[in-house]
């Protein structure tokens, strides 16, 4: 990766035989990536046993027109800190732009908004992210573990989480069967 190439706005896919088992078949839409670091959210995984009813009477907000889907495992740092990746047509504080995904929100009005049906017309919530520290991504880029894929929301919106590693690789272009647990040396 060359100096300034940053990875925001795009889907970062792990490799088969990543050496960190919490990472396998992950997919974690990267919101934010610069000199100081980045932050993405998994979308790829989902934690068992949690909806968005749940959730959202535990922040005590009546769960009201929001659907009861499942949560998203967003990362293993700060699990319990919830994150919502939507389109942007919604935006409030604590919104940022999150590229090819729309936005990313970190406050309780996001939820109200899904919950009073004024909310984004596309969203998921995640519980947590992944996080790198300042050239930690870069040279994780540098090993066999994460290819940086194009950001498309299409995967987010449109497939199940269990099916996005799959369907991110095949809109690369790649059959995800074809792909090695290993890489080589020259």
């Amino acid at each position: 990766m060359t100096q300034g190439a940053y990875l925001g706005g795009r889907l970062l896919l792990a490799m088969p035989g990543m050496p960190d088992p919490r990472f396998a078949h992950a997919v974690v839409a990267m919101c934010l990536h610069d000199a100081k670091g980045a932050l993405g959210i998994g979308v790829g995984q989902l934690i068992p046993g949690i909806g968005l009813h749940r959730l959202l009477e535990d922040l005590e907000v009546a769960p009201d027109n929001a659907p009861d889907v499942p949560v998203h495992f967003g990362g293993p740092v700060e699990p319990q800190r919830g994150f919502v990746l939507h389109s942007d047509d919604w935006s409030g504080p604590g919104t940022i732009a999150a590229g090819a995904f729309g936005a990313l929100s970190t406050s309780l009005d996001v939820l109200r908004a899904i919950a009073g049906g004024s909310g984004p017309s596309r969203w998921l919530v995640a519980l947590g992210y992944a996080g790198w520290g300042a050239g930690q991504l870069e040279g994780e880029m540098t090993r066999h573990g994460w290819y940086a894929a194009e950001g498309r929301a299409e995967v987010l919106f449109d497939h199940p989480a269990e099916q996005r590693w799959s369907a991110a690789w095949r809109a690369e272009g790649i059959d995800p069967a074809l792909l090695a647990a290993a890489t080589g040396s020259a």
